[in-house]
């Protein structure tokens, strides 16, 4: 296994969901002032969630492969963080109106979109 490649998909992975996420956040606030939720943003983040499932995974290799030692805490911390963020958002998000959801969805993307930013500042790669 080459631990040099999956580090520089894991670098360059960090960058899609962080366009990705940004991306839902404008389109999040653009569908909350005309309608709300529909099922193609539904579709947008189940896209960005499997891409930060990816990164997990990508990230798990590494550290397993690899003798990092233990100053990547706060990186794992953030991680699991916006591994877990989107589902619960939405499961939260459920009984509040499709423009509201919309509102917070948004938000939380543009939030999101900052963690994984700050998540590369932690990490050791």
């Amino acid at each position: 296994m080459d631990l040099a490649r999956i580090a520089a998909l894991h670098s360059r992975l960090q960058i899609t969901i962080t366009l990705v996420l940004l991306g839902l956040a404008v389109w999040g606030l653009l569908t909350a002032l005309r309608s709300g939720v529909g099922q193609a943003y539904t579709a947008g983040l189940g896209v960005a969630q499997l891409l930060i499932l990816a990164e997990c995974a990508l990230g798990l290799i590494l550290l397993f492969g690899s003798s990092m030692g233990g100053n990547l805490a706060l990186h794992i911390i953030y991680g699991v963080t916006l591994a877990a963020a989107l589902p619960a958002i939405r499961r939260y998000n459920r009984e509040y109106s499709a423009r509201r959801q919309a509102w917070i969805l948004a938000a939380a993307c543009l939030v999101l979109a900052g963690m994984a930013m700050r998540a590369v500042a932690t990490g050791a790669a």
